[in-house]
């Protein structure tokens, strides 16, 4: 009898080229989270717009259950800074909450079985959304489900590869691009019926995307790595593999670039707040007579980001070739100096436009050319930065607090899009640029003191 392993699966995988070179299981996690961020993105882009624009008028607030109370925690503030600081709160909070995933993943349940829990948790909390009354409920299932399940999706692409495979970042690339296919048609649908033939379509139409990953993910099971619970001990006590000594130090150095990186990811989360609330008042989103969505402004930046996330992986491919690749706090630091050159577009957006006239769309689309090749040296880079160097024994529990990342970042979008009504354009996009550079600058300082360690650490594995 052959005994399955998580170590005799990576040791398969590493002879799997069938999915683009890659394991066939990445193929099978990279487009359950294609689903997924289909339905999360295509809700976040409706979101403030539906707040602003429906939720929070007269006549449709109060039907919201429980919102009073709700609304004391804002301090009573009203209007667009209200719907600002809600969805800084819920994007916060799909963040905060892969710390619980990750503890009842590497714990209790499994990895499996907490994904599929949380898939199920997020199309509940989809269908929800499509009654106003459900508003806040919808928003703690989508909470909640987030938090089952995006780590620990996460967590299986780095499971897929043993210790010296070089493929992992390349994994995490193709993941990321599953990630911005989704987000590239969630506008298109969920945005286009909720703009266009209602809110609560769009919401509906986001929660069948949530089943469809769910569905794919099932089908997969048999590629994807083997849980470190196996069914039979589920329900007994698990003894957690301990952490060596050497490695709390890779841990305390990982804690600390967390608050860097969110203070580095404020300006591209923007765009699914103040952003959108500026483009659909300023921006020429005018064809034929007709005002095009507000939400495919993110269905033009995800293409943008895509192509982006392509051709700075063939890019590396090429220049690796020839010279030394930068490692992973290298590519975070290019990363920054293109995320203040972005947040300088939308700053040249607004202090050339003209009074009583709408902004043309070349200073925007230059912002999402220009940020999304900032995008593409950060995210992915910085998650498979987190794989590589987390202990094996808290590989989930890291990968969750990786997303601490976005707790803190989008807490911080939430707080700064509320100044949009009350800063000019120029001074609240110059702000943005303010906190690229800031994290720019640490990284630096993160790159000169630590990054040697975690490099030494990889080449230990």
């Amino acid at each position: 009898m052959t005994i399955t392993t998580p170590e005799t699966v990576a040791e398969a995988a590493a002879s799997d080229r069938s999915f683009l070179g890659h394991p066939v299981g990445l193929g099978y996690l990279a487009f359950t989270e294609a689903w997924e961020r289909f339905s999360f993105y295509g809700m976040q882009a409706l979101l403030v717009l539906y707040m602003t624009k429906s939720l929070l008028l007269p006549g449709h607030v109060e039907n919201v259950v429980l919102f009073e109370q709700f609304r004391q925690l804002f301090g009573g503030l009203d209007g667009q800074a209200l719907a600002s600081a809600i969805f800084g709160t819920y994007a916060a909070s799909v963040y905060l909450t892969p710390i619980l995933g990750g503890y009842l993943a590497d714990r209790i349940l499994g990895k499996r079985r907490t994904v599929l829990l949380g898939a199920i948790t997020m199309s509940a909390g989809h269908f929800l959304m499509a009654f106003e009354s459900c508003f806040l409920f919808a928003l703690l299932c989508l909470v909640l489900g987030s938090g089952m399940f995006k780590g620990n999706l996460a967590s299986q692409v780095g499971a897929l590869y043993g210790p010296h495979d070089l493929r992992r970042a390349d994994a995490f690339q193709i993941y990321y691009l599953g990630i911005n296919a989704g987000v590239i048609a969630s506008p298109l649908v969920v945005g286009t019926l909720g703009e266009v033939y209602g809110w609560h379509y769009g919401f509906g139409a986001a929660g069948i995307g949530m089943l469809l990953g769910l569905a794919i993910y099932v089908a997969g099971q048999k590629h994807l790595p083997k849980d470190h619970l196996a069914p039979k001990q589920a329900s007994a006590r698990v003894v957690a593999p301990a952490l060596q000594p050497g490695e709390w130090s890779t841990v305390i150095a990982l804690l600390v670039l967390i608050p860097v990186l969110a203070i580095g990811i404020v300006p591209n989360n923007q765009i699914f707040n103040a952003y959108l609330v500026w483009g659909d008042q300023q921006f020429d989103l005018y064809w034929a007579g007709q005002k095009l969505p507000t939400t495919w402004l993110i269905t033009l930046d995800a293409i943008v980001s895509v192509s982006f996330l392509a051709g700075v992986a063939l890019f590396y491919r090429w220049y690796g070739k020839h010279w030394r690749e930068p490692d992973e706090i290298g590519k975070i630091i290019i990363g920054s100096i293109f995320s203040i050159g972005g947040m300088l577009c939308l700053y040249m957006a607004a202090a050339t436009q003209g009074e009583g006239e709408k902004i043309g769309l070349a200073w925007p689309v230059a912002f999402h050319v220009i940020n999304s090749i900032g995008f593409a040296h950060m995210l992915p880079v910085s998650l498979a930065l987190f794989a590589k160097a987390a202990p094996k024994a808290i590989n989930a529990t890291i990968i969750g607090l990786y997303y601490f990342v976005f707790f803190i970042g989008n807490s911080l979008v939430g707080w700064v899009g509320g100044f949009y009504e009350t800063m000019s354009t120029t001074s609240f996009w110059l702000m943005h640029a303010g906190f690229a550079a800031f994290s720019g600058v640490c990284f630096v300082l993160f790159k000169l003191l630590v990054g040697n360690h975690l490099d030494g650490r990889a080449q230990e594995e």
